[in-house]
């Protein structure tokens, strides 16, 4: 008698940070192959579905589904974003679950803790533009935000740029600047961590490596503060002013036509008619698979944008799930024993 049994893997956080899953060049691994598997037309990539549950604050859960067809595997993230949450009840405001399937038969063989993924989807993507629009010679990062955004941003760009040496952080309070070194000194011990004091000029000021990563929706970041040759990642909503990216040489986006449609700066300037179509230089992917350069010149400033790819978090976590998996870390979850009316007992459980 065939065996009607389905089981797959589920990893909490732990179990993939014990594994080795917060390694970034795997995840830019992942996502560069993932980009050329897109422009190979190897990947189905529907819409993805949102549900806002309050327009003032975008409360909202997202559904954000893709298939590899090059690995036969399907995947679909789960993700809560809840701005409110910090202020509001002292809890993160992101939270993420990962389901992967095979598509032979159709099961799935993971369900996965997503929140690790996702960070480290929108950290590599940053990392992935620095790799081809930031100055190798880089030596200062500003960062403006000090959450769980910036951090990866931080370790990304680390990565992405060895030559990374010095870091100038500024956020809301000095309190959130002194964790945010704290907790990132340890693990980058050879970058110099400086507070800014919420001073947001002195973090940028000289950075060859600009990261924005907050939930303001207001212009933080001023263009006379980014100096030539410097390389922006814009990471969330409205956080620096038109001439930022009237400034720069160069615009880059993980995906024009998705950007141009949220409320990022670059968004809101295409619907105010002061950025069109023909300003953008470049989709990542573009760059990736060669069809477009990359930097020119030392002096160029470049803004980068990513809304993200739910592709990329797919394959990710497909990565994650074989370097779990081979390190023997996760737990069998039986998703059912027999078929339904197999059930020995089933006669005991109907309800009519």
């Amino acid at each position: 008698m065939l065996s009607h049994q389905i089981h797959c893997q589920y990893f909490s956080q732990e179990d993939l940070l014990a594994s080795g899953c917060l390694d970034v060049r795997m995840a830019m691994q992942a996502t560069e192959s993932a980009l050329k598997a897109f422009h190979r037309g190897d990947v189905i990539f529907p819409d993805k579905i949102v549900q806002i549950f309050d327009d003032d604050t975008q409360e909202r859960i997202n559904c954000l589904p893709a298939t590899f067809k090059n690995h036969k595997i399907c995947g679909v993230k789960w993700v809560s974003v809840f701005p409110p949450n910090p202020a509001k009840h002292g809890i993160q405001n992101l939270s993420a679950v990962i389901i992967l399937s095979e598509i032979e038969h159709g099961f799935p063989i993971a369900f996965m803790e997503g929140t690790l993924c996702s960070n480290l989807r929108v950290g590599t993507m940053g990392a992935i533009a620095a790799k081809y629009l930031a100055r190798q010679d880089s030596k200062i990062i500003g960062l403006i935000g000090a959450g769980e955004q910036a951090k990866m941003h931080l370790v990304a760009m680390k990565t992405a740029l060895p030559s990374l040496q010095h870091c100038q952080v500024a956020a809301k309070t000095e309190d959130e600047e002194t964790q945010f070194i704290q907790e990132m000194s340890p693990i980058l011990p050879d970058v110099e961590m400086v507070a800014s004091h919420m001073n947001l000029q002195a973090a940028i000021e000289g950075a060859d490596v600009i990261v924005t990563a907050t939930s303001a929706q207001a212009p933080l970041l001023k263009a006379a503060w980014v100096k030539a040759g410097a390389f922006y990642s814009h990471v969330g909503g409205w956080e620096d002013e038109y001439g930022v990216a009237k400034l720069c040489d160069k615009i880059v986006c993980d995906d024009w036509e998705t950007v141009k449609h949220r409320t990022q700066t670059l968004s809101r300037m295409y619907k105010d008619g002061e950025l069109s179509d023909g300003d953008i230089y470049a989709n990542l992917g573009d760059i990736v698979n060669s069809e477009k350069k990359g930097r020119s010149s030392p002096d160029e400033r470049i803004y980068f944008n990513a809304v993200g790819l739910a592709y990329a978090d797919i394959a990710i976590a497909y990565a994650m799930f074989k370097r779990a998996s081979e390190a023997g870390f996760g737990q069998d979850l039986r998703i059912q024993k027999e078929m339904i009316f197999e059930h020995a007992y089933l006669k005991n459980w109907v309800r009519l």
